[in-house]
């Protein structure tokens, strides 16, 4: 793995009734979200951690903190940023942020994922429902 602090990736999407809060069941607005925001956060980090893997692994969200600041309406675009922070073992933390097509941050926090062994995650997760 060659990630390193400082890496940046971006993810970007146009809000839609599919990412509403009433679509996805946390709350009952027809705006963005709070889960489709961090799925795209949680996107722009694996944009970022894909660029230095090694043939055969792939990362797993960890951990999410994230702040909801501002309500975003169905047909907006948004983008996410993530932000390399540290390499500690197998784990990547990163800061993370979105705007709205404004430049307004829409909401921020922080992201964890784990570089793991693509086949051997999926069989051990197959193994669990034994």
């Amino acid at each position: 793995m060659t990630v390193t602090p400082g890496m940046k990736g971006e993810a970007s999407l146009t809000v839609d009734q599919q990412h509403t809060a009433s679509a996805l069941g946390s709350g009952n607005v027809p705006t963005l979200g709070t889960p489709a925001l961090i799925a795209l956060m949680e996107r722009a980090a694996a944009n970022v951690a894909r660029r230095g893997l090694e043939p055969g692994e792939e990362t797993v969200g960890t951990m999410v903190n994230i702040r909801h600041l501002i309500p975003t309406p169905i047909g907006k675009r948004i983008r996410a940023e993530a932000t390399v922070t540290a390499v500690e073992g197998r784990k990547i933390c990163f800061d993370v942020r979105a705007f709205d097509a404004a430049g307004e941050v829409i909401g921020e926090g922080t992201h964890e994922r784990v570089v793991v062994d693509r086949e051997q995650f999926v069989w051990k997760a197959a193994m669990r429902g034994a």
